[in-house]
């Protein structure tokens, strides 16, 4: 049970989390920018790189961003020639979405710039904090999706 005294002290979790999540998106932005693109592009071309060839309302959802903002952010990679969009062969009228060489290359450039970030974040951590760490964060995120 949580101390009464550390509860009206302590900032909530969601609060802490959210903070976390401000400050990486901010220094993820500061990585990418010079790319010209953004954090949330940035991670919408990762989940492309983990799955690639999804439909505009499945990137939305493993992007965190909604559907309505999908379809600008999808444009706007691909007038930069990093995403390129094709007819779901099960499904005429679907698009699939699929990272293109240039999207690749894009993320290998940009791939130890992020790993560094996020070894920055954890730094005081022990490798099992860490792995702890990775585990409550996917615990939690199952328990409210």
């Amino acid at each position: 049970m949580l101390d009464s005294q550390a509860t009206k002290t302590s900032p909530s979790l969601l609060y802490m989390v959210k903070q976390v999540e401000l400050v990486v998106r901010s220094h993820l932005d500061e990585l990418v920018r010079p790319a010209g693109i953004t954090a949330l592009q940035y991670t919408a071309l990762t989940v492309l790189e983990r799955h690639d060839g999804l439909s505009a309302a499945q990137l939305a959802r493993d992007s965190f961003v909604t559907a309505q903002s999908i379809a600008d952010l999808v444009r706007s990679l691909e007038n930069r020639g990093l995403v390129r969009r094709e007819r779901n062969p099960r499904n005429r009228r679907e698009l699939l979405i699929l990272l293109t060489d240039a999207g690749r290359q894009l993320l290998a450039q940009h791939a130890e710039p992020v790993r560094e970030l996020e070894e920055r974040m954890v730094r005081d951590l022990t490798a099992h904090q860490t792995e702890q760490f990775r585990q409550s964060l996917s615990k939690a995120w199952h328990a409210l999706s």
